[in-house]
């Protein structure tokens, strides 16, 4: 990839967002509002200029069941600046065309940088550009990423990833995370604030991705134990242990742990270390609250009990994670 944009001073940045059949419709449109909302607030001129390409027919329906008109792939002799790869159901396809395949490589060759959107990955991986760098997808699919294209260093938790030029988000509006962070690298924080307040956005969103996906595994058992998590959220600190959590749901121990884990997929012990650190995640990312306080609050009564928990399902320390995270 060019180090540098060829364009002259002041001129637009050309930006093109690549979608295929069966694209994942918020991949597409996300980074695309994010990029004209910086060209509405910046003022005086236009700093991106931002089209949607696709290979063969122009018009092509994304998974939501809209159909979208996007330009031809641009040939050699187009600049491009930031060349941005959407997700969706129809990606695993798109990774099965040898000519989309070779494209997505040279393009990204002429580009300054390259990003992909939730599983986008799949399609950039394709291309070997992840290749040994650290990338993201939807926390749902990062095993199978890894799986597909093993060199690539896949990291389940952030929402989104930048190894050098290359960068890669998480699943589905994490691609307009990633794009506030293209447009503050490129015009400052400022600009890229007011981008995000404008979309009611955070600038940076606290917390990683996990956090996401365990409350998406407890959501299958909301119908159920809604009220048991409303419990365990307003008791972190105290006793949660089986014996109390079958008494707050009016069940015996064995029978919560046998239908918890029938709706939910996880043992009631499990679901309680997860909130518990979703919780500590937050204070980590949001307060200035010493880490000793944290675990204390957050029911693991020692920093160290809370870091063993942080390893297993955050994969870093609570300093590291709020290094990266914390404001």
């Amino acid at each position: 990839m060019t180090k540098s944009p060829r364009f002259p001073p002041g001129s637009p940045r050309p930006v093109e967002v690549l979608a295929f059949p069966s694209v994942q419709l918020l991949d597409v449109a996300g980074p695309l509002q994010v990029f004209a909302t910086a060209n509405a607030l910046v003022g005086v001129g236009q700093p991106y200029a931002p089209r949607v390409i696709a290979a063969g027919e122009p018009m092509l329906t994304a998974s939501a069941g809209l159909r979208l008109v996007a330009e031809p792939l641009p040939g050699d002799d187009r600049p491009v600046d930031t060349l941005v790869i959407a997700g969706g159901p129809g990606v695993l396809a798109a990774c099965d065309d040898p000519a989309l395949v070779a494209w997505v490589r040279a393009r990204a060759s002429r580009a300054r940088r390259v990003a992909s959107v939730c599983t986008g990955a799949f399609l950039l991986g394709a291309t070997g550009l992840l290749d040994g760098r650290r990338a993201v997808t939807h926390w749902k699919h990062c095993a199978a990423l890894a799986g597909r294209y093993p060199r690539i260093r896949v990291e389940p938790d952030p929402i989104f990833v930048r190894d050098g030029p290359v960068w890669s988000s998480a699943g589905v509006t994490a691609g307009i995370d990633l794009a506030l962070a293209l447009v503050e690298a490129d015009l400052g924080r400022p600009l890229a604030l007011a981008v995000a307040r404008h979309l009611v956005m955070f600038l940076k969103r606290p917390g990683g991705q996990a956090q996401f996906s365990a409350a998406l595994a407890l959501q299958a058992g909301e119908e159920r134990f809604g009220r048991l998590h409303a419990y365990i959220a307003e008791n972190l600190s105290g006793d949660l242990s089986l014996p109390t959590l079958a008494t707050a749901a009016g069940m015996s121990a064995r029978s919560l742990s046998r239908h918890y884990q029938a709706a939910t997929g996880l043992t009631p012990a499990r679901a309680v270390e997860r909130l518990r650190v979703e919780a500590a995640r937050r204070a980590l990312a949001e307060t200035t609250q010493p880490v000793k306080r944290i675990a204390q609050v957050c029911g693991f009564g020692s920093e160290e009990t809370m870091r063993r928990s942080f390893l297993r399902h955050v994969a870093a320390t609570p300093q590291d994670y709020r290094a990266r995270f914390g404001e």
